[in-house]
């Protein structure tokens, strides 16, 4: 699975090739084709596989959600794309592959929503139903601009643009909050 993400990262999904794949793996191309008889079976394993790891560190968010500042709360949000930059750069290359691969790329985006409103209902459950909702879809465009500002073509890049952002943040969500 490594082997796939790092060539698909790399070639893209179109151009990468199995036995490319099973190189890099260092393993037999017929033992890969036994895991997975094409290259679409891989696919949907590595969508499958970046969904847990999505899942996983909003969880991670969420259980301290609650304790945690609006400032922490605001880093935490904002880090994870940034922390999953090689992951998302696989899935990015994947879901830009085919056109049929959209509806995967929107329950993606649903499922960000979906965690970011449920940690942010868990923070402020005084927020209204519809107001979680915007300010997640706020949020999750944020992280997406903070990792776009942050990382250019794989490589750090260093400006105050990221630490503007990530003020911004702080203040969006104090004032929703309604803290300081």
């Amino acid at each position: 699975m490594e082997a796939a993400a790092g060539v698909i990262a790399e070639r893209g999904f179109e151009s990468a090739t199995m036995a490319e794949i099973a190189a890099r793996a260092g393993a037999q191309i017929g033992s890969l084709y036994r895991f997975f008889p094409n290259k679409e079976a891989l696919a949907d394993a590595l969508i499958y596989r970046y969904g847990e790891i999505v899942r996983e560190a909003f969880e991670k968010i969420e259980a301290r959600a609650s304790a945690l500042s609006v400032h922490d709360l605001a880093d935490a949000l904002l880090n994870v794309l940034f922390e999953l930059h090689g992951e998302s750069q696989t899935m990015v290359a994947l879901l830009e592959a085919r056109s049929e691969w959209s509806v995967k790329r929107n329950e993606f985006r649903r499922a960000a929503v979906q965690y970011i409103a449920r940690i942010l209902t868990l923070r402020a459950p005084h927020l209204r139903p519809d107001t979680v909702e915007d300010v997640a879809v706020v949020l999750l465009h944020t992280m997406k601009t903070l990792k776009a500002l942050t990382i250019q073509q794989g490589v750090a890049i260093n400006t105050g643009a990221p630490a503007e952002l990530r003020e911004m943040t702080r203040l969006y969500l104090a004032s929703k909050f309604g803290e300081k």
